[in-house]
């Protein structure tokens, strides 16, 4: 950036999109694991797709190309069990999903916390930065109509 106040517009402006926070699950031949993420959007209608950021070398990153496919789980108002759980994040081998209630399913897993659930088949990656994009087609979802999501504001758009 030119300067530190055009970095501080784009930071307070980056920071008043709206984002929700959803667990992204996989499981295929290379493992499986879950992991908090906060950037995901519809991305088209026909056929129904969406688009997850997850930030480059995570472990998650190679699960997911093996697999070819993921899942997302979107949480509810009051995230906070979800948040502890997924939060401290899961190294090599270990169990993400140790002590909750899940349904394995093609390339995933659903958790029974979540208020909707999507299941998709990876359709493309894309470079972005930090960060890769990944667009799904999804497959099948599940959503509990009366429940509402957790949405919130970051207070700097330039991290998390």
């Amino acid at each position: 950036m030119a300067n530190d106040s055009a970095q501080s517009d784009v930071a307070a402006a980056l920071a008043r999109i709206p984002s929700g926070c959803s667990i992204l699950t996989v499981d295929g031949p290379a493992g499986r694991t879950g992991m908090l993420v906060s950037w995901v959007q519809q991305a088209g209608f026909d056929p129904p797709a969406i688009s997850v950021a997850v930030r480059k070398n995570r472990p998650v990153e190679g699960l997911i190309d093996a697999a070819g496919a993921f899942a997302v789980n979107l949480l509810g108002e009051n995230p906070s069990s979800m948040f502890r759980h997924f939060g401290k994040g899961f190294g090599a081998g270990e169990d993400a999903f140790a002590g909750l209630t899940t349904r394995t399913v093609p390339g995933g897993v659903l958790l029974d916390d979540a208020i909707a659930t999507l299941q998709c088949r990876v359709a493309g990656k894309h470079d972005a930065g930090d960060h890769w994009i990944y667009f799904g087609h999804v497959r099948a979802a599940a959503a509990d109509s009366d429940a509402r999501p957790y949405v919130h504001l970051r207070k700097n758009g330039l991290g998390y």
